[in-house]
């Protein structure tokens, strides 16, 4: 598979998004989860014919995206999925909010396991909830969910687990013995699990991923995954997310909830939705992928060479890469003076939690040798 080429930054400096707006043109912006490439061929032309007819009002009740996911999920992770469980709505962690104040009560805890994707911090207590940590536990070549420290929070009253799958900012994909082990622990504790699952279409070669709703029958009794394709497709501007579930009371509880839900989705977000999930996209998908790959690899190698204190595991999925720069020296927050000294903007560790302290995330979504230039620079600040 040839691998796709990223836009020249020419090009990409034309874009209107946070990544190349937030700093000025001598920054190499390596943070946000945007990526670099070209849009996918069906994607675009499902959008310029929506606003060449001026298609741009409300978002049907079916708007196709249900039956494309499941079409989607059946040919890139096995896994059979009833169009008739999933609801659509604007975005991820919106729908982890509706879904976590219908299966907890005020003040009830909610697990996390960071360091993890930083809105998890806030969606809790948005929800009328209070975050329970339970940090991944460093197995030596890999992270992994501590089981035992979930039990002892699920057997002290925690009543659902908010779980990252695959895991950001590591790029962990658990196994489908651990997500059922987990499953258990949930329904033993009368507790349920909300599986953020934005990164699913992005795993990398000899890597299999597990949906959690397949992971067991337990899983798909206490389980609700929030899917989207926002990420693998650079979507995240258009709002449109799925919410799936695998069993009659958990889809009882989706359907119950608000036809607002629904309105919120983005019309764009579920036409470039039903395009993106579509057997049309696989090819530009897996040329993406070819070159994640390439770039996670590289990054590796650039690490060694350039900045050899650092610490990098080649992540199972995405383009996100959780780097340790503790040996440095640069402090809790290592992005600061690699933005301010070397013009390099990389998404904070202290933002995924105190776990997260000297280090940071690198997006590699990018060409190689923007990547190449990013960790040059950084490697420039090495005393």
């Amino acid at each position: 598979m040839t691998p796709l080429q990223a836009l020249r930054l020419d090009q990409l400096r034309q874009r209107s998004s946070t990544k190349w707006r937030k700093y000025g043109d001598d920054v190499l912006p390596l943070f946000v989860a945007e990526t670099d490439y070209p849009q996918a061929p069906a994607i675009h032309d499902a959008l310029t014919r929506a606003v060449s007819i001026g298609d741009t009002g409300y978002t049907p009740p079916e708007p196709g995206v249900a039956a494309a996911y499941a079409g989607f999920a059946e040919r890139r992770f096995g896994w059979t999925v009833d169009a008739a469980r999933i609801r659509t709505t604007c975005d991820v962690m919106m729908a982890v909010v509706e879904l976590l104040r219908r299966v907890t009560a005020p003040g009830d805890r909610v697990v996390i396991c960071p360091p993890v994707y930083p809105p998890f911090f806030d969606v809790v207590p948005e929800a009328g909830a209070v975050v329970e940590r339970v940090p991944l536990r460093d197995a030596g070549t890999t992270w992994e969910l501590d089981l035992a420290g979930i039990e002892a929070s699920l057997a002290s009253g925690a009543r659902a687990v908010l779980l990252c799958n695959p895991h950001n900012p590591t790029g962990t994909v658990h196994s489908r013995e651990t997500l059922a082990a987990l499953a258990d622990l949930a329904e033993r504790y009368g507790a349920a699990v909300i599986s953020d699952e934005i990164h699913a279409p992005l795993i990398h070669r000899g890597v299999t991923f597990t949906p959690f709703l397949d992971a067991s029958a337990a899983a798909a009794r206490v389980g609700y995954s929030v899917v989207s394709a926002s990420k693998a497709f650079n979507l995240a501007g258009l709002k449109c997310a799925l919410l799936v579930t695998a069993d009659d009371a958990t889809s009882a509880l989706v359907q119950g909830l608000p036809d607002e839900i629904e309105w919120r989705t983005g019309l764009f977000g579920a036409i470039s939705a039903v395009a993106a999930f579509s057997p049309e996209s696989d090819v530009w998908l897996d040329a993406q992928l070819a070159a994640l790959d390439a770039n996670r690899l590289l990054l590796a190698e650039l690490l060694a060479e350039h900045v050899p204190g650092a610490r990098y595991r080649v992540p199972d999925a995405g383009f996100l890469a959780w780097v340790d720069l503790t040996a440095l020296g640069w402090g809790d927050d290592p992005a600061a003076k690699i933005l301010s000294e070397g013009r390099v903007a990389l998404l904070q560790g202290p933002f995924f939690g105190e776990e997260g302290h000297g280090h940071v995330r690198i997006n590699f979504g990018c060409s190689p040798d923007v990547l190449t230039e990013a960790v040059r620079r950084v490697g420039s600040l090495v005393r």
